[in-house]
């Protein structure tokens, strides 16, 4: 039926959400909030586009995950691109936690430690190192300005093993999602990762690499 029409599953919300709904469209979940799509299986075509352009680390990598939805990273690279890691995933929000939890990641066979933590807090006090770091952190459809300074790309930077890398979703859609995503990109972003930054235009959203 969902290949037909989308089919509601469960709306809920959070102390960090007034609104998060799951459906199930073309027999994919979908956690979409007022203004966002959190989540869709391989239809979260941003990190798709990005994962079939770039070389992903070998099986057995250790994966960092900053920001759940319903898992469609780490869901996304198994069951798509094939490939098995350890990860460590960190969401703010213990229903978006339980809602991943539900839906998607008990079909994984990769270990996934979840982390219910604000991402800039688990940079702080967390001490292991990663080959593949996600970032995916939006509250609606805004990144907390907090995970945006000097500090926390230095600590993302940090905890990339030789040879790692990063990968940063950023809206590139509206003209001030454009003029707020280049900026931090030629700014902040630029700084700390300096020639080893760069970037995927995948429309309507920039994957902002950075590479140790």
């Amino acid at each position: 039926m969902s290949h037909l029409i989308e089919v509601p599953v469960e709306t809920t919300d959070s102390d960090h959400h007034d609104f998060l709904q799951v459906n199930l469209i073309k027999g994919r979940y979908q956690l979409s909030t007022e203004h966002s799509i959190y989540s869709f299986d391989d239809l979260y075509l941003n990190f798709y586009k990005a994962f079939s352009q770039l070389s992903l680390p070998p099986a057995g990598a250790d994966c960092l995950v900053l920001g759940l939805g319903l898992g469609s990273i780490p869901w996304m690279l198994e069951r798509t691109f094939s490939q098995t890691y350890q990860y460590v995933v960190v969401d703010l929000d213990e229903e978006i936690i339980r809602l991943a939890s539900m839906y998607r990641l008990k079909e994984l066979i990769s270990p996934i430690e979840v982390i219910c933590s604000d991402a800039v807090h688990f940079l702080e006090i967390d001490q292991r190192t990663f080959d593949f770091i996600c970032v995916d952190v939006f509250l609606d459809d805004i990144v907390p300005e907090e995970l945006c300074t000097i500090d926390a790309i230095h600590a993302l930077r940090a905890k990339l093993n030789e040879g790692g890398t990063l990968l940063w979703n950023r809206l590139y859609r509206s003209k001030n999602d454009q003029q707020s995503t280049r900026l931090f990109y030629e700014g902040n972003f630029s700084e700390v990762f300096r020639e080893q930054a760069d970037r995927l235009d995948v429309d309507g959203n920039w994957i902002l690499i950075g590479s140790a």
